[in-house]
């Protein structure tokens, strides 16, 4: 999780007296309404709200839709290039999710909307997974029981289970997202940061590349405000809320949604080619997310400016190329996916090997998580599956 942060009103102390000075049309008993939101249960990063209301005011509570995931027919075990950069429009950014990969701690989406929200209910909130949201193209306001948070493209925006929150996006044409449904919290790497807490010199990004709400919503409203809630990884429910769940006049702590941009990571490099583990970005229990930022290359005379040719022995590897040229890919475009699973090798495409020598750079932005147990693809993925991938190392 990022940093402690405090924005708006709250008491000097935790969990005392909270007098709520302004009129509300809510008589209540004329105090604040403090709500701690934590994580492994209280033993792990957590925030305080202070609501004008409190946040369990439930009208009603309703099943809206179950979407189960789908594992594909199972085939040989080899590689994969799922091509999504035209799937088609269609859905909000929470029920248009189209899943292409999963296994217990991680489900992978990508989600191209054709509106901003559907019809039946007014905010979204993940009751059982933080979700990535990684911006490929669009911009908008993140908004949210913690405020409005401003994002674009390239960000990742980490939202961590139970934010109640919806997407305004500037225009939804633009909108395309990979999003990923962590089932434990995400963070930033332990080795990032020293025992105080601080990021280290010399760590990839800084407390200045993480960006968190900048400013209370506060909404004071009674009414029938509906939250879909996502959790089983499949079910939604529709509650009816008696108060605008956007009430917060304060908070402070350590959980919040937050944007990180990825051309912020500033990558390092050696005289030789360096493993992947330099492009860490985050932390989660059952794999990790890394980012290929534009950056210079391997600068020994003699280098080979690609990777070398690996089995990933304990780790299903999946890149999402955002733009420019991967330089040991070919065939690859911005929306594409590889899926290079665990007990095969895979490595550069022929003829890359030779043309990195005379590569000072690269601008490729691409995004990258390993997971630790392989991943089921689902019978979406195979439909934007290129069946020749595996065969695409013979030349």
């Amino acid at each position: 999780m990022p940093f402690y942060r405090t924005l708006g009103a709250m008491p000097r102390k935790h969990h005392i007296k909270f007098p709520r000075e302004q009129a509300t049309s809510f008589k209540g008993e004329g105090l604040h309404y403090e709500h701690i939101l934590t994580t492994e249960g209280f033993d792990r990063a957590y925030s305080i709200v202070y609501h004008l209301r409190p946040p369990t005011m439930v009208k009603k509570v309703e099943l809206f839709r179950e979407q189960p995931l789908k594992v594909a027919a199972h085939a040989p075990l080899r590689h994969h290039h799922l091509k999504t950069a035209q799937m088609p429009r269609a859905g909000d950014p929470y029920t248009g999710r189209v899943p292409l990969m999963f296994n217990a701690d991680i489900t992978c989406f990508r989600c191209r909307p054709s509106t901003a929200m559907e019809s039946g209910y007014d905010f979204y909130r993940n009751g059982q997974s933080d979700d990535v949201l990684f911006i490929h193209s669009g911009g908008g306001w993140l908004e949210s029981n913690y405020g409005r948070l401003r994002y674009k493209q390239d960000d990742y925006i980490v939202i961590p289970r139970g934010t109640i929150y919806r997407l305004v996006p500037d225009d939804i044409s633009k909108e395309d997202y990979l999003i990923l449904e962590s089932t434990w919290p995400v963070r930033i790497p332990a080795r990032y940061r020293h025992p105080e807490g601080q990021m280290r010199l010399g760590a990839p990004y800084s407390e200045r590349d993480i960006h968190g709400p900048t400013e209370i919503i506060a909404e004071d409203k009674e009414g029938d405000f509906a939250v879909l809630v996502k959790d089983r990884g499949a079910r939604f429910t529709r509650n009816i809320m008696a108060a605008h769940p956007f009430d917060v006049v304060g908070w402070d702590g350590a959980l919040y949604p937050f944007t990180f941009n990825a051309n912020d990571f500033e990558p390092i490099t050696g005289t030789v080619h360096l493993p992947p583990p330099i492009h860490q970005t985050f932390e989660i229990k059952g794999y990790v997310i890394c980012t290929f930022a534009p950056r210079y290359l391997d600068h020994h005379p003699e280098a080979i400016k690609v990777p070398w040719a690996h089995d990933n022995l304990e780790a299903d590897e999946v890149l999402f190329y955002v733009r420019g040229e991967f330089g040991s890919r070919k065939g690859v475009e911005p929306g594409s996916f590889t899926l290079h699973p665990q007990g095969i090798p895979h490595g550069p495409h022929p003829g890359t090997t030779l043309k990195s020598f005379a590569a000072k750079r690269t601008e490729e932005l691409a995004v990258m998580f390993d997971t630790a147990f392989p991943l089921e693809l689902t019978e979406q993925a195979l439909g934007m599956d290129d069946p020749n991938y595996p065969l695409s190392w013979l030349g």
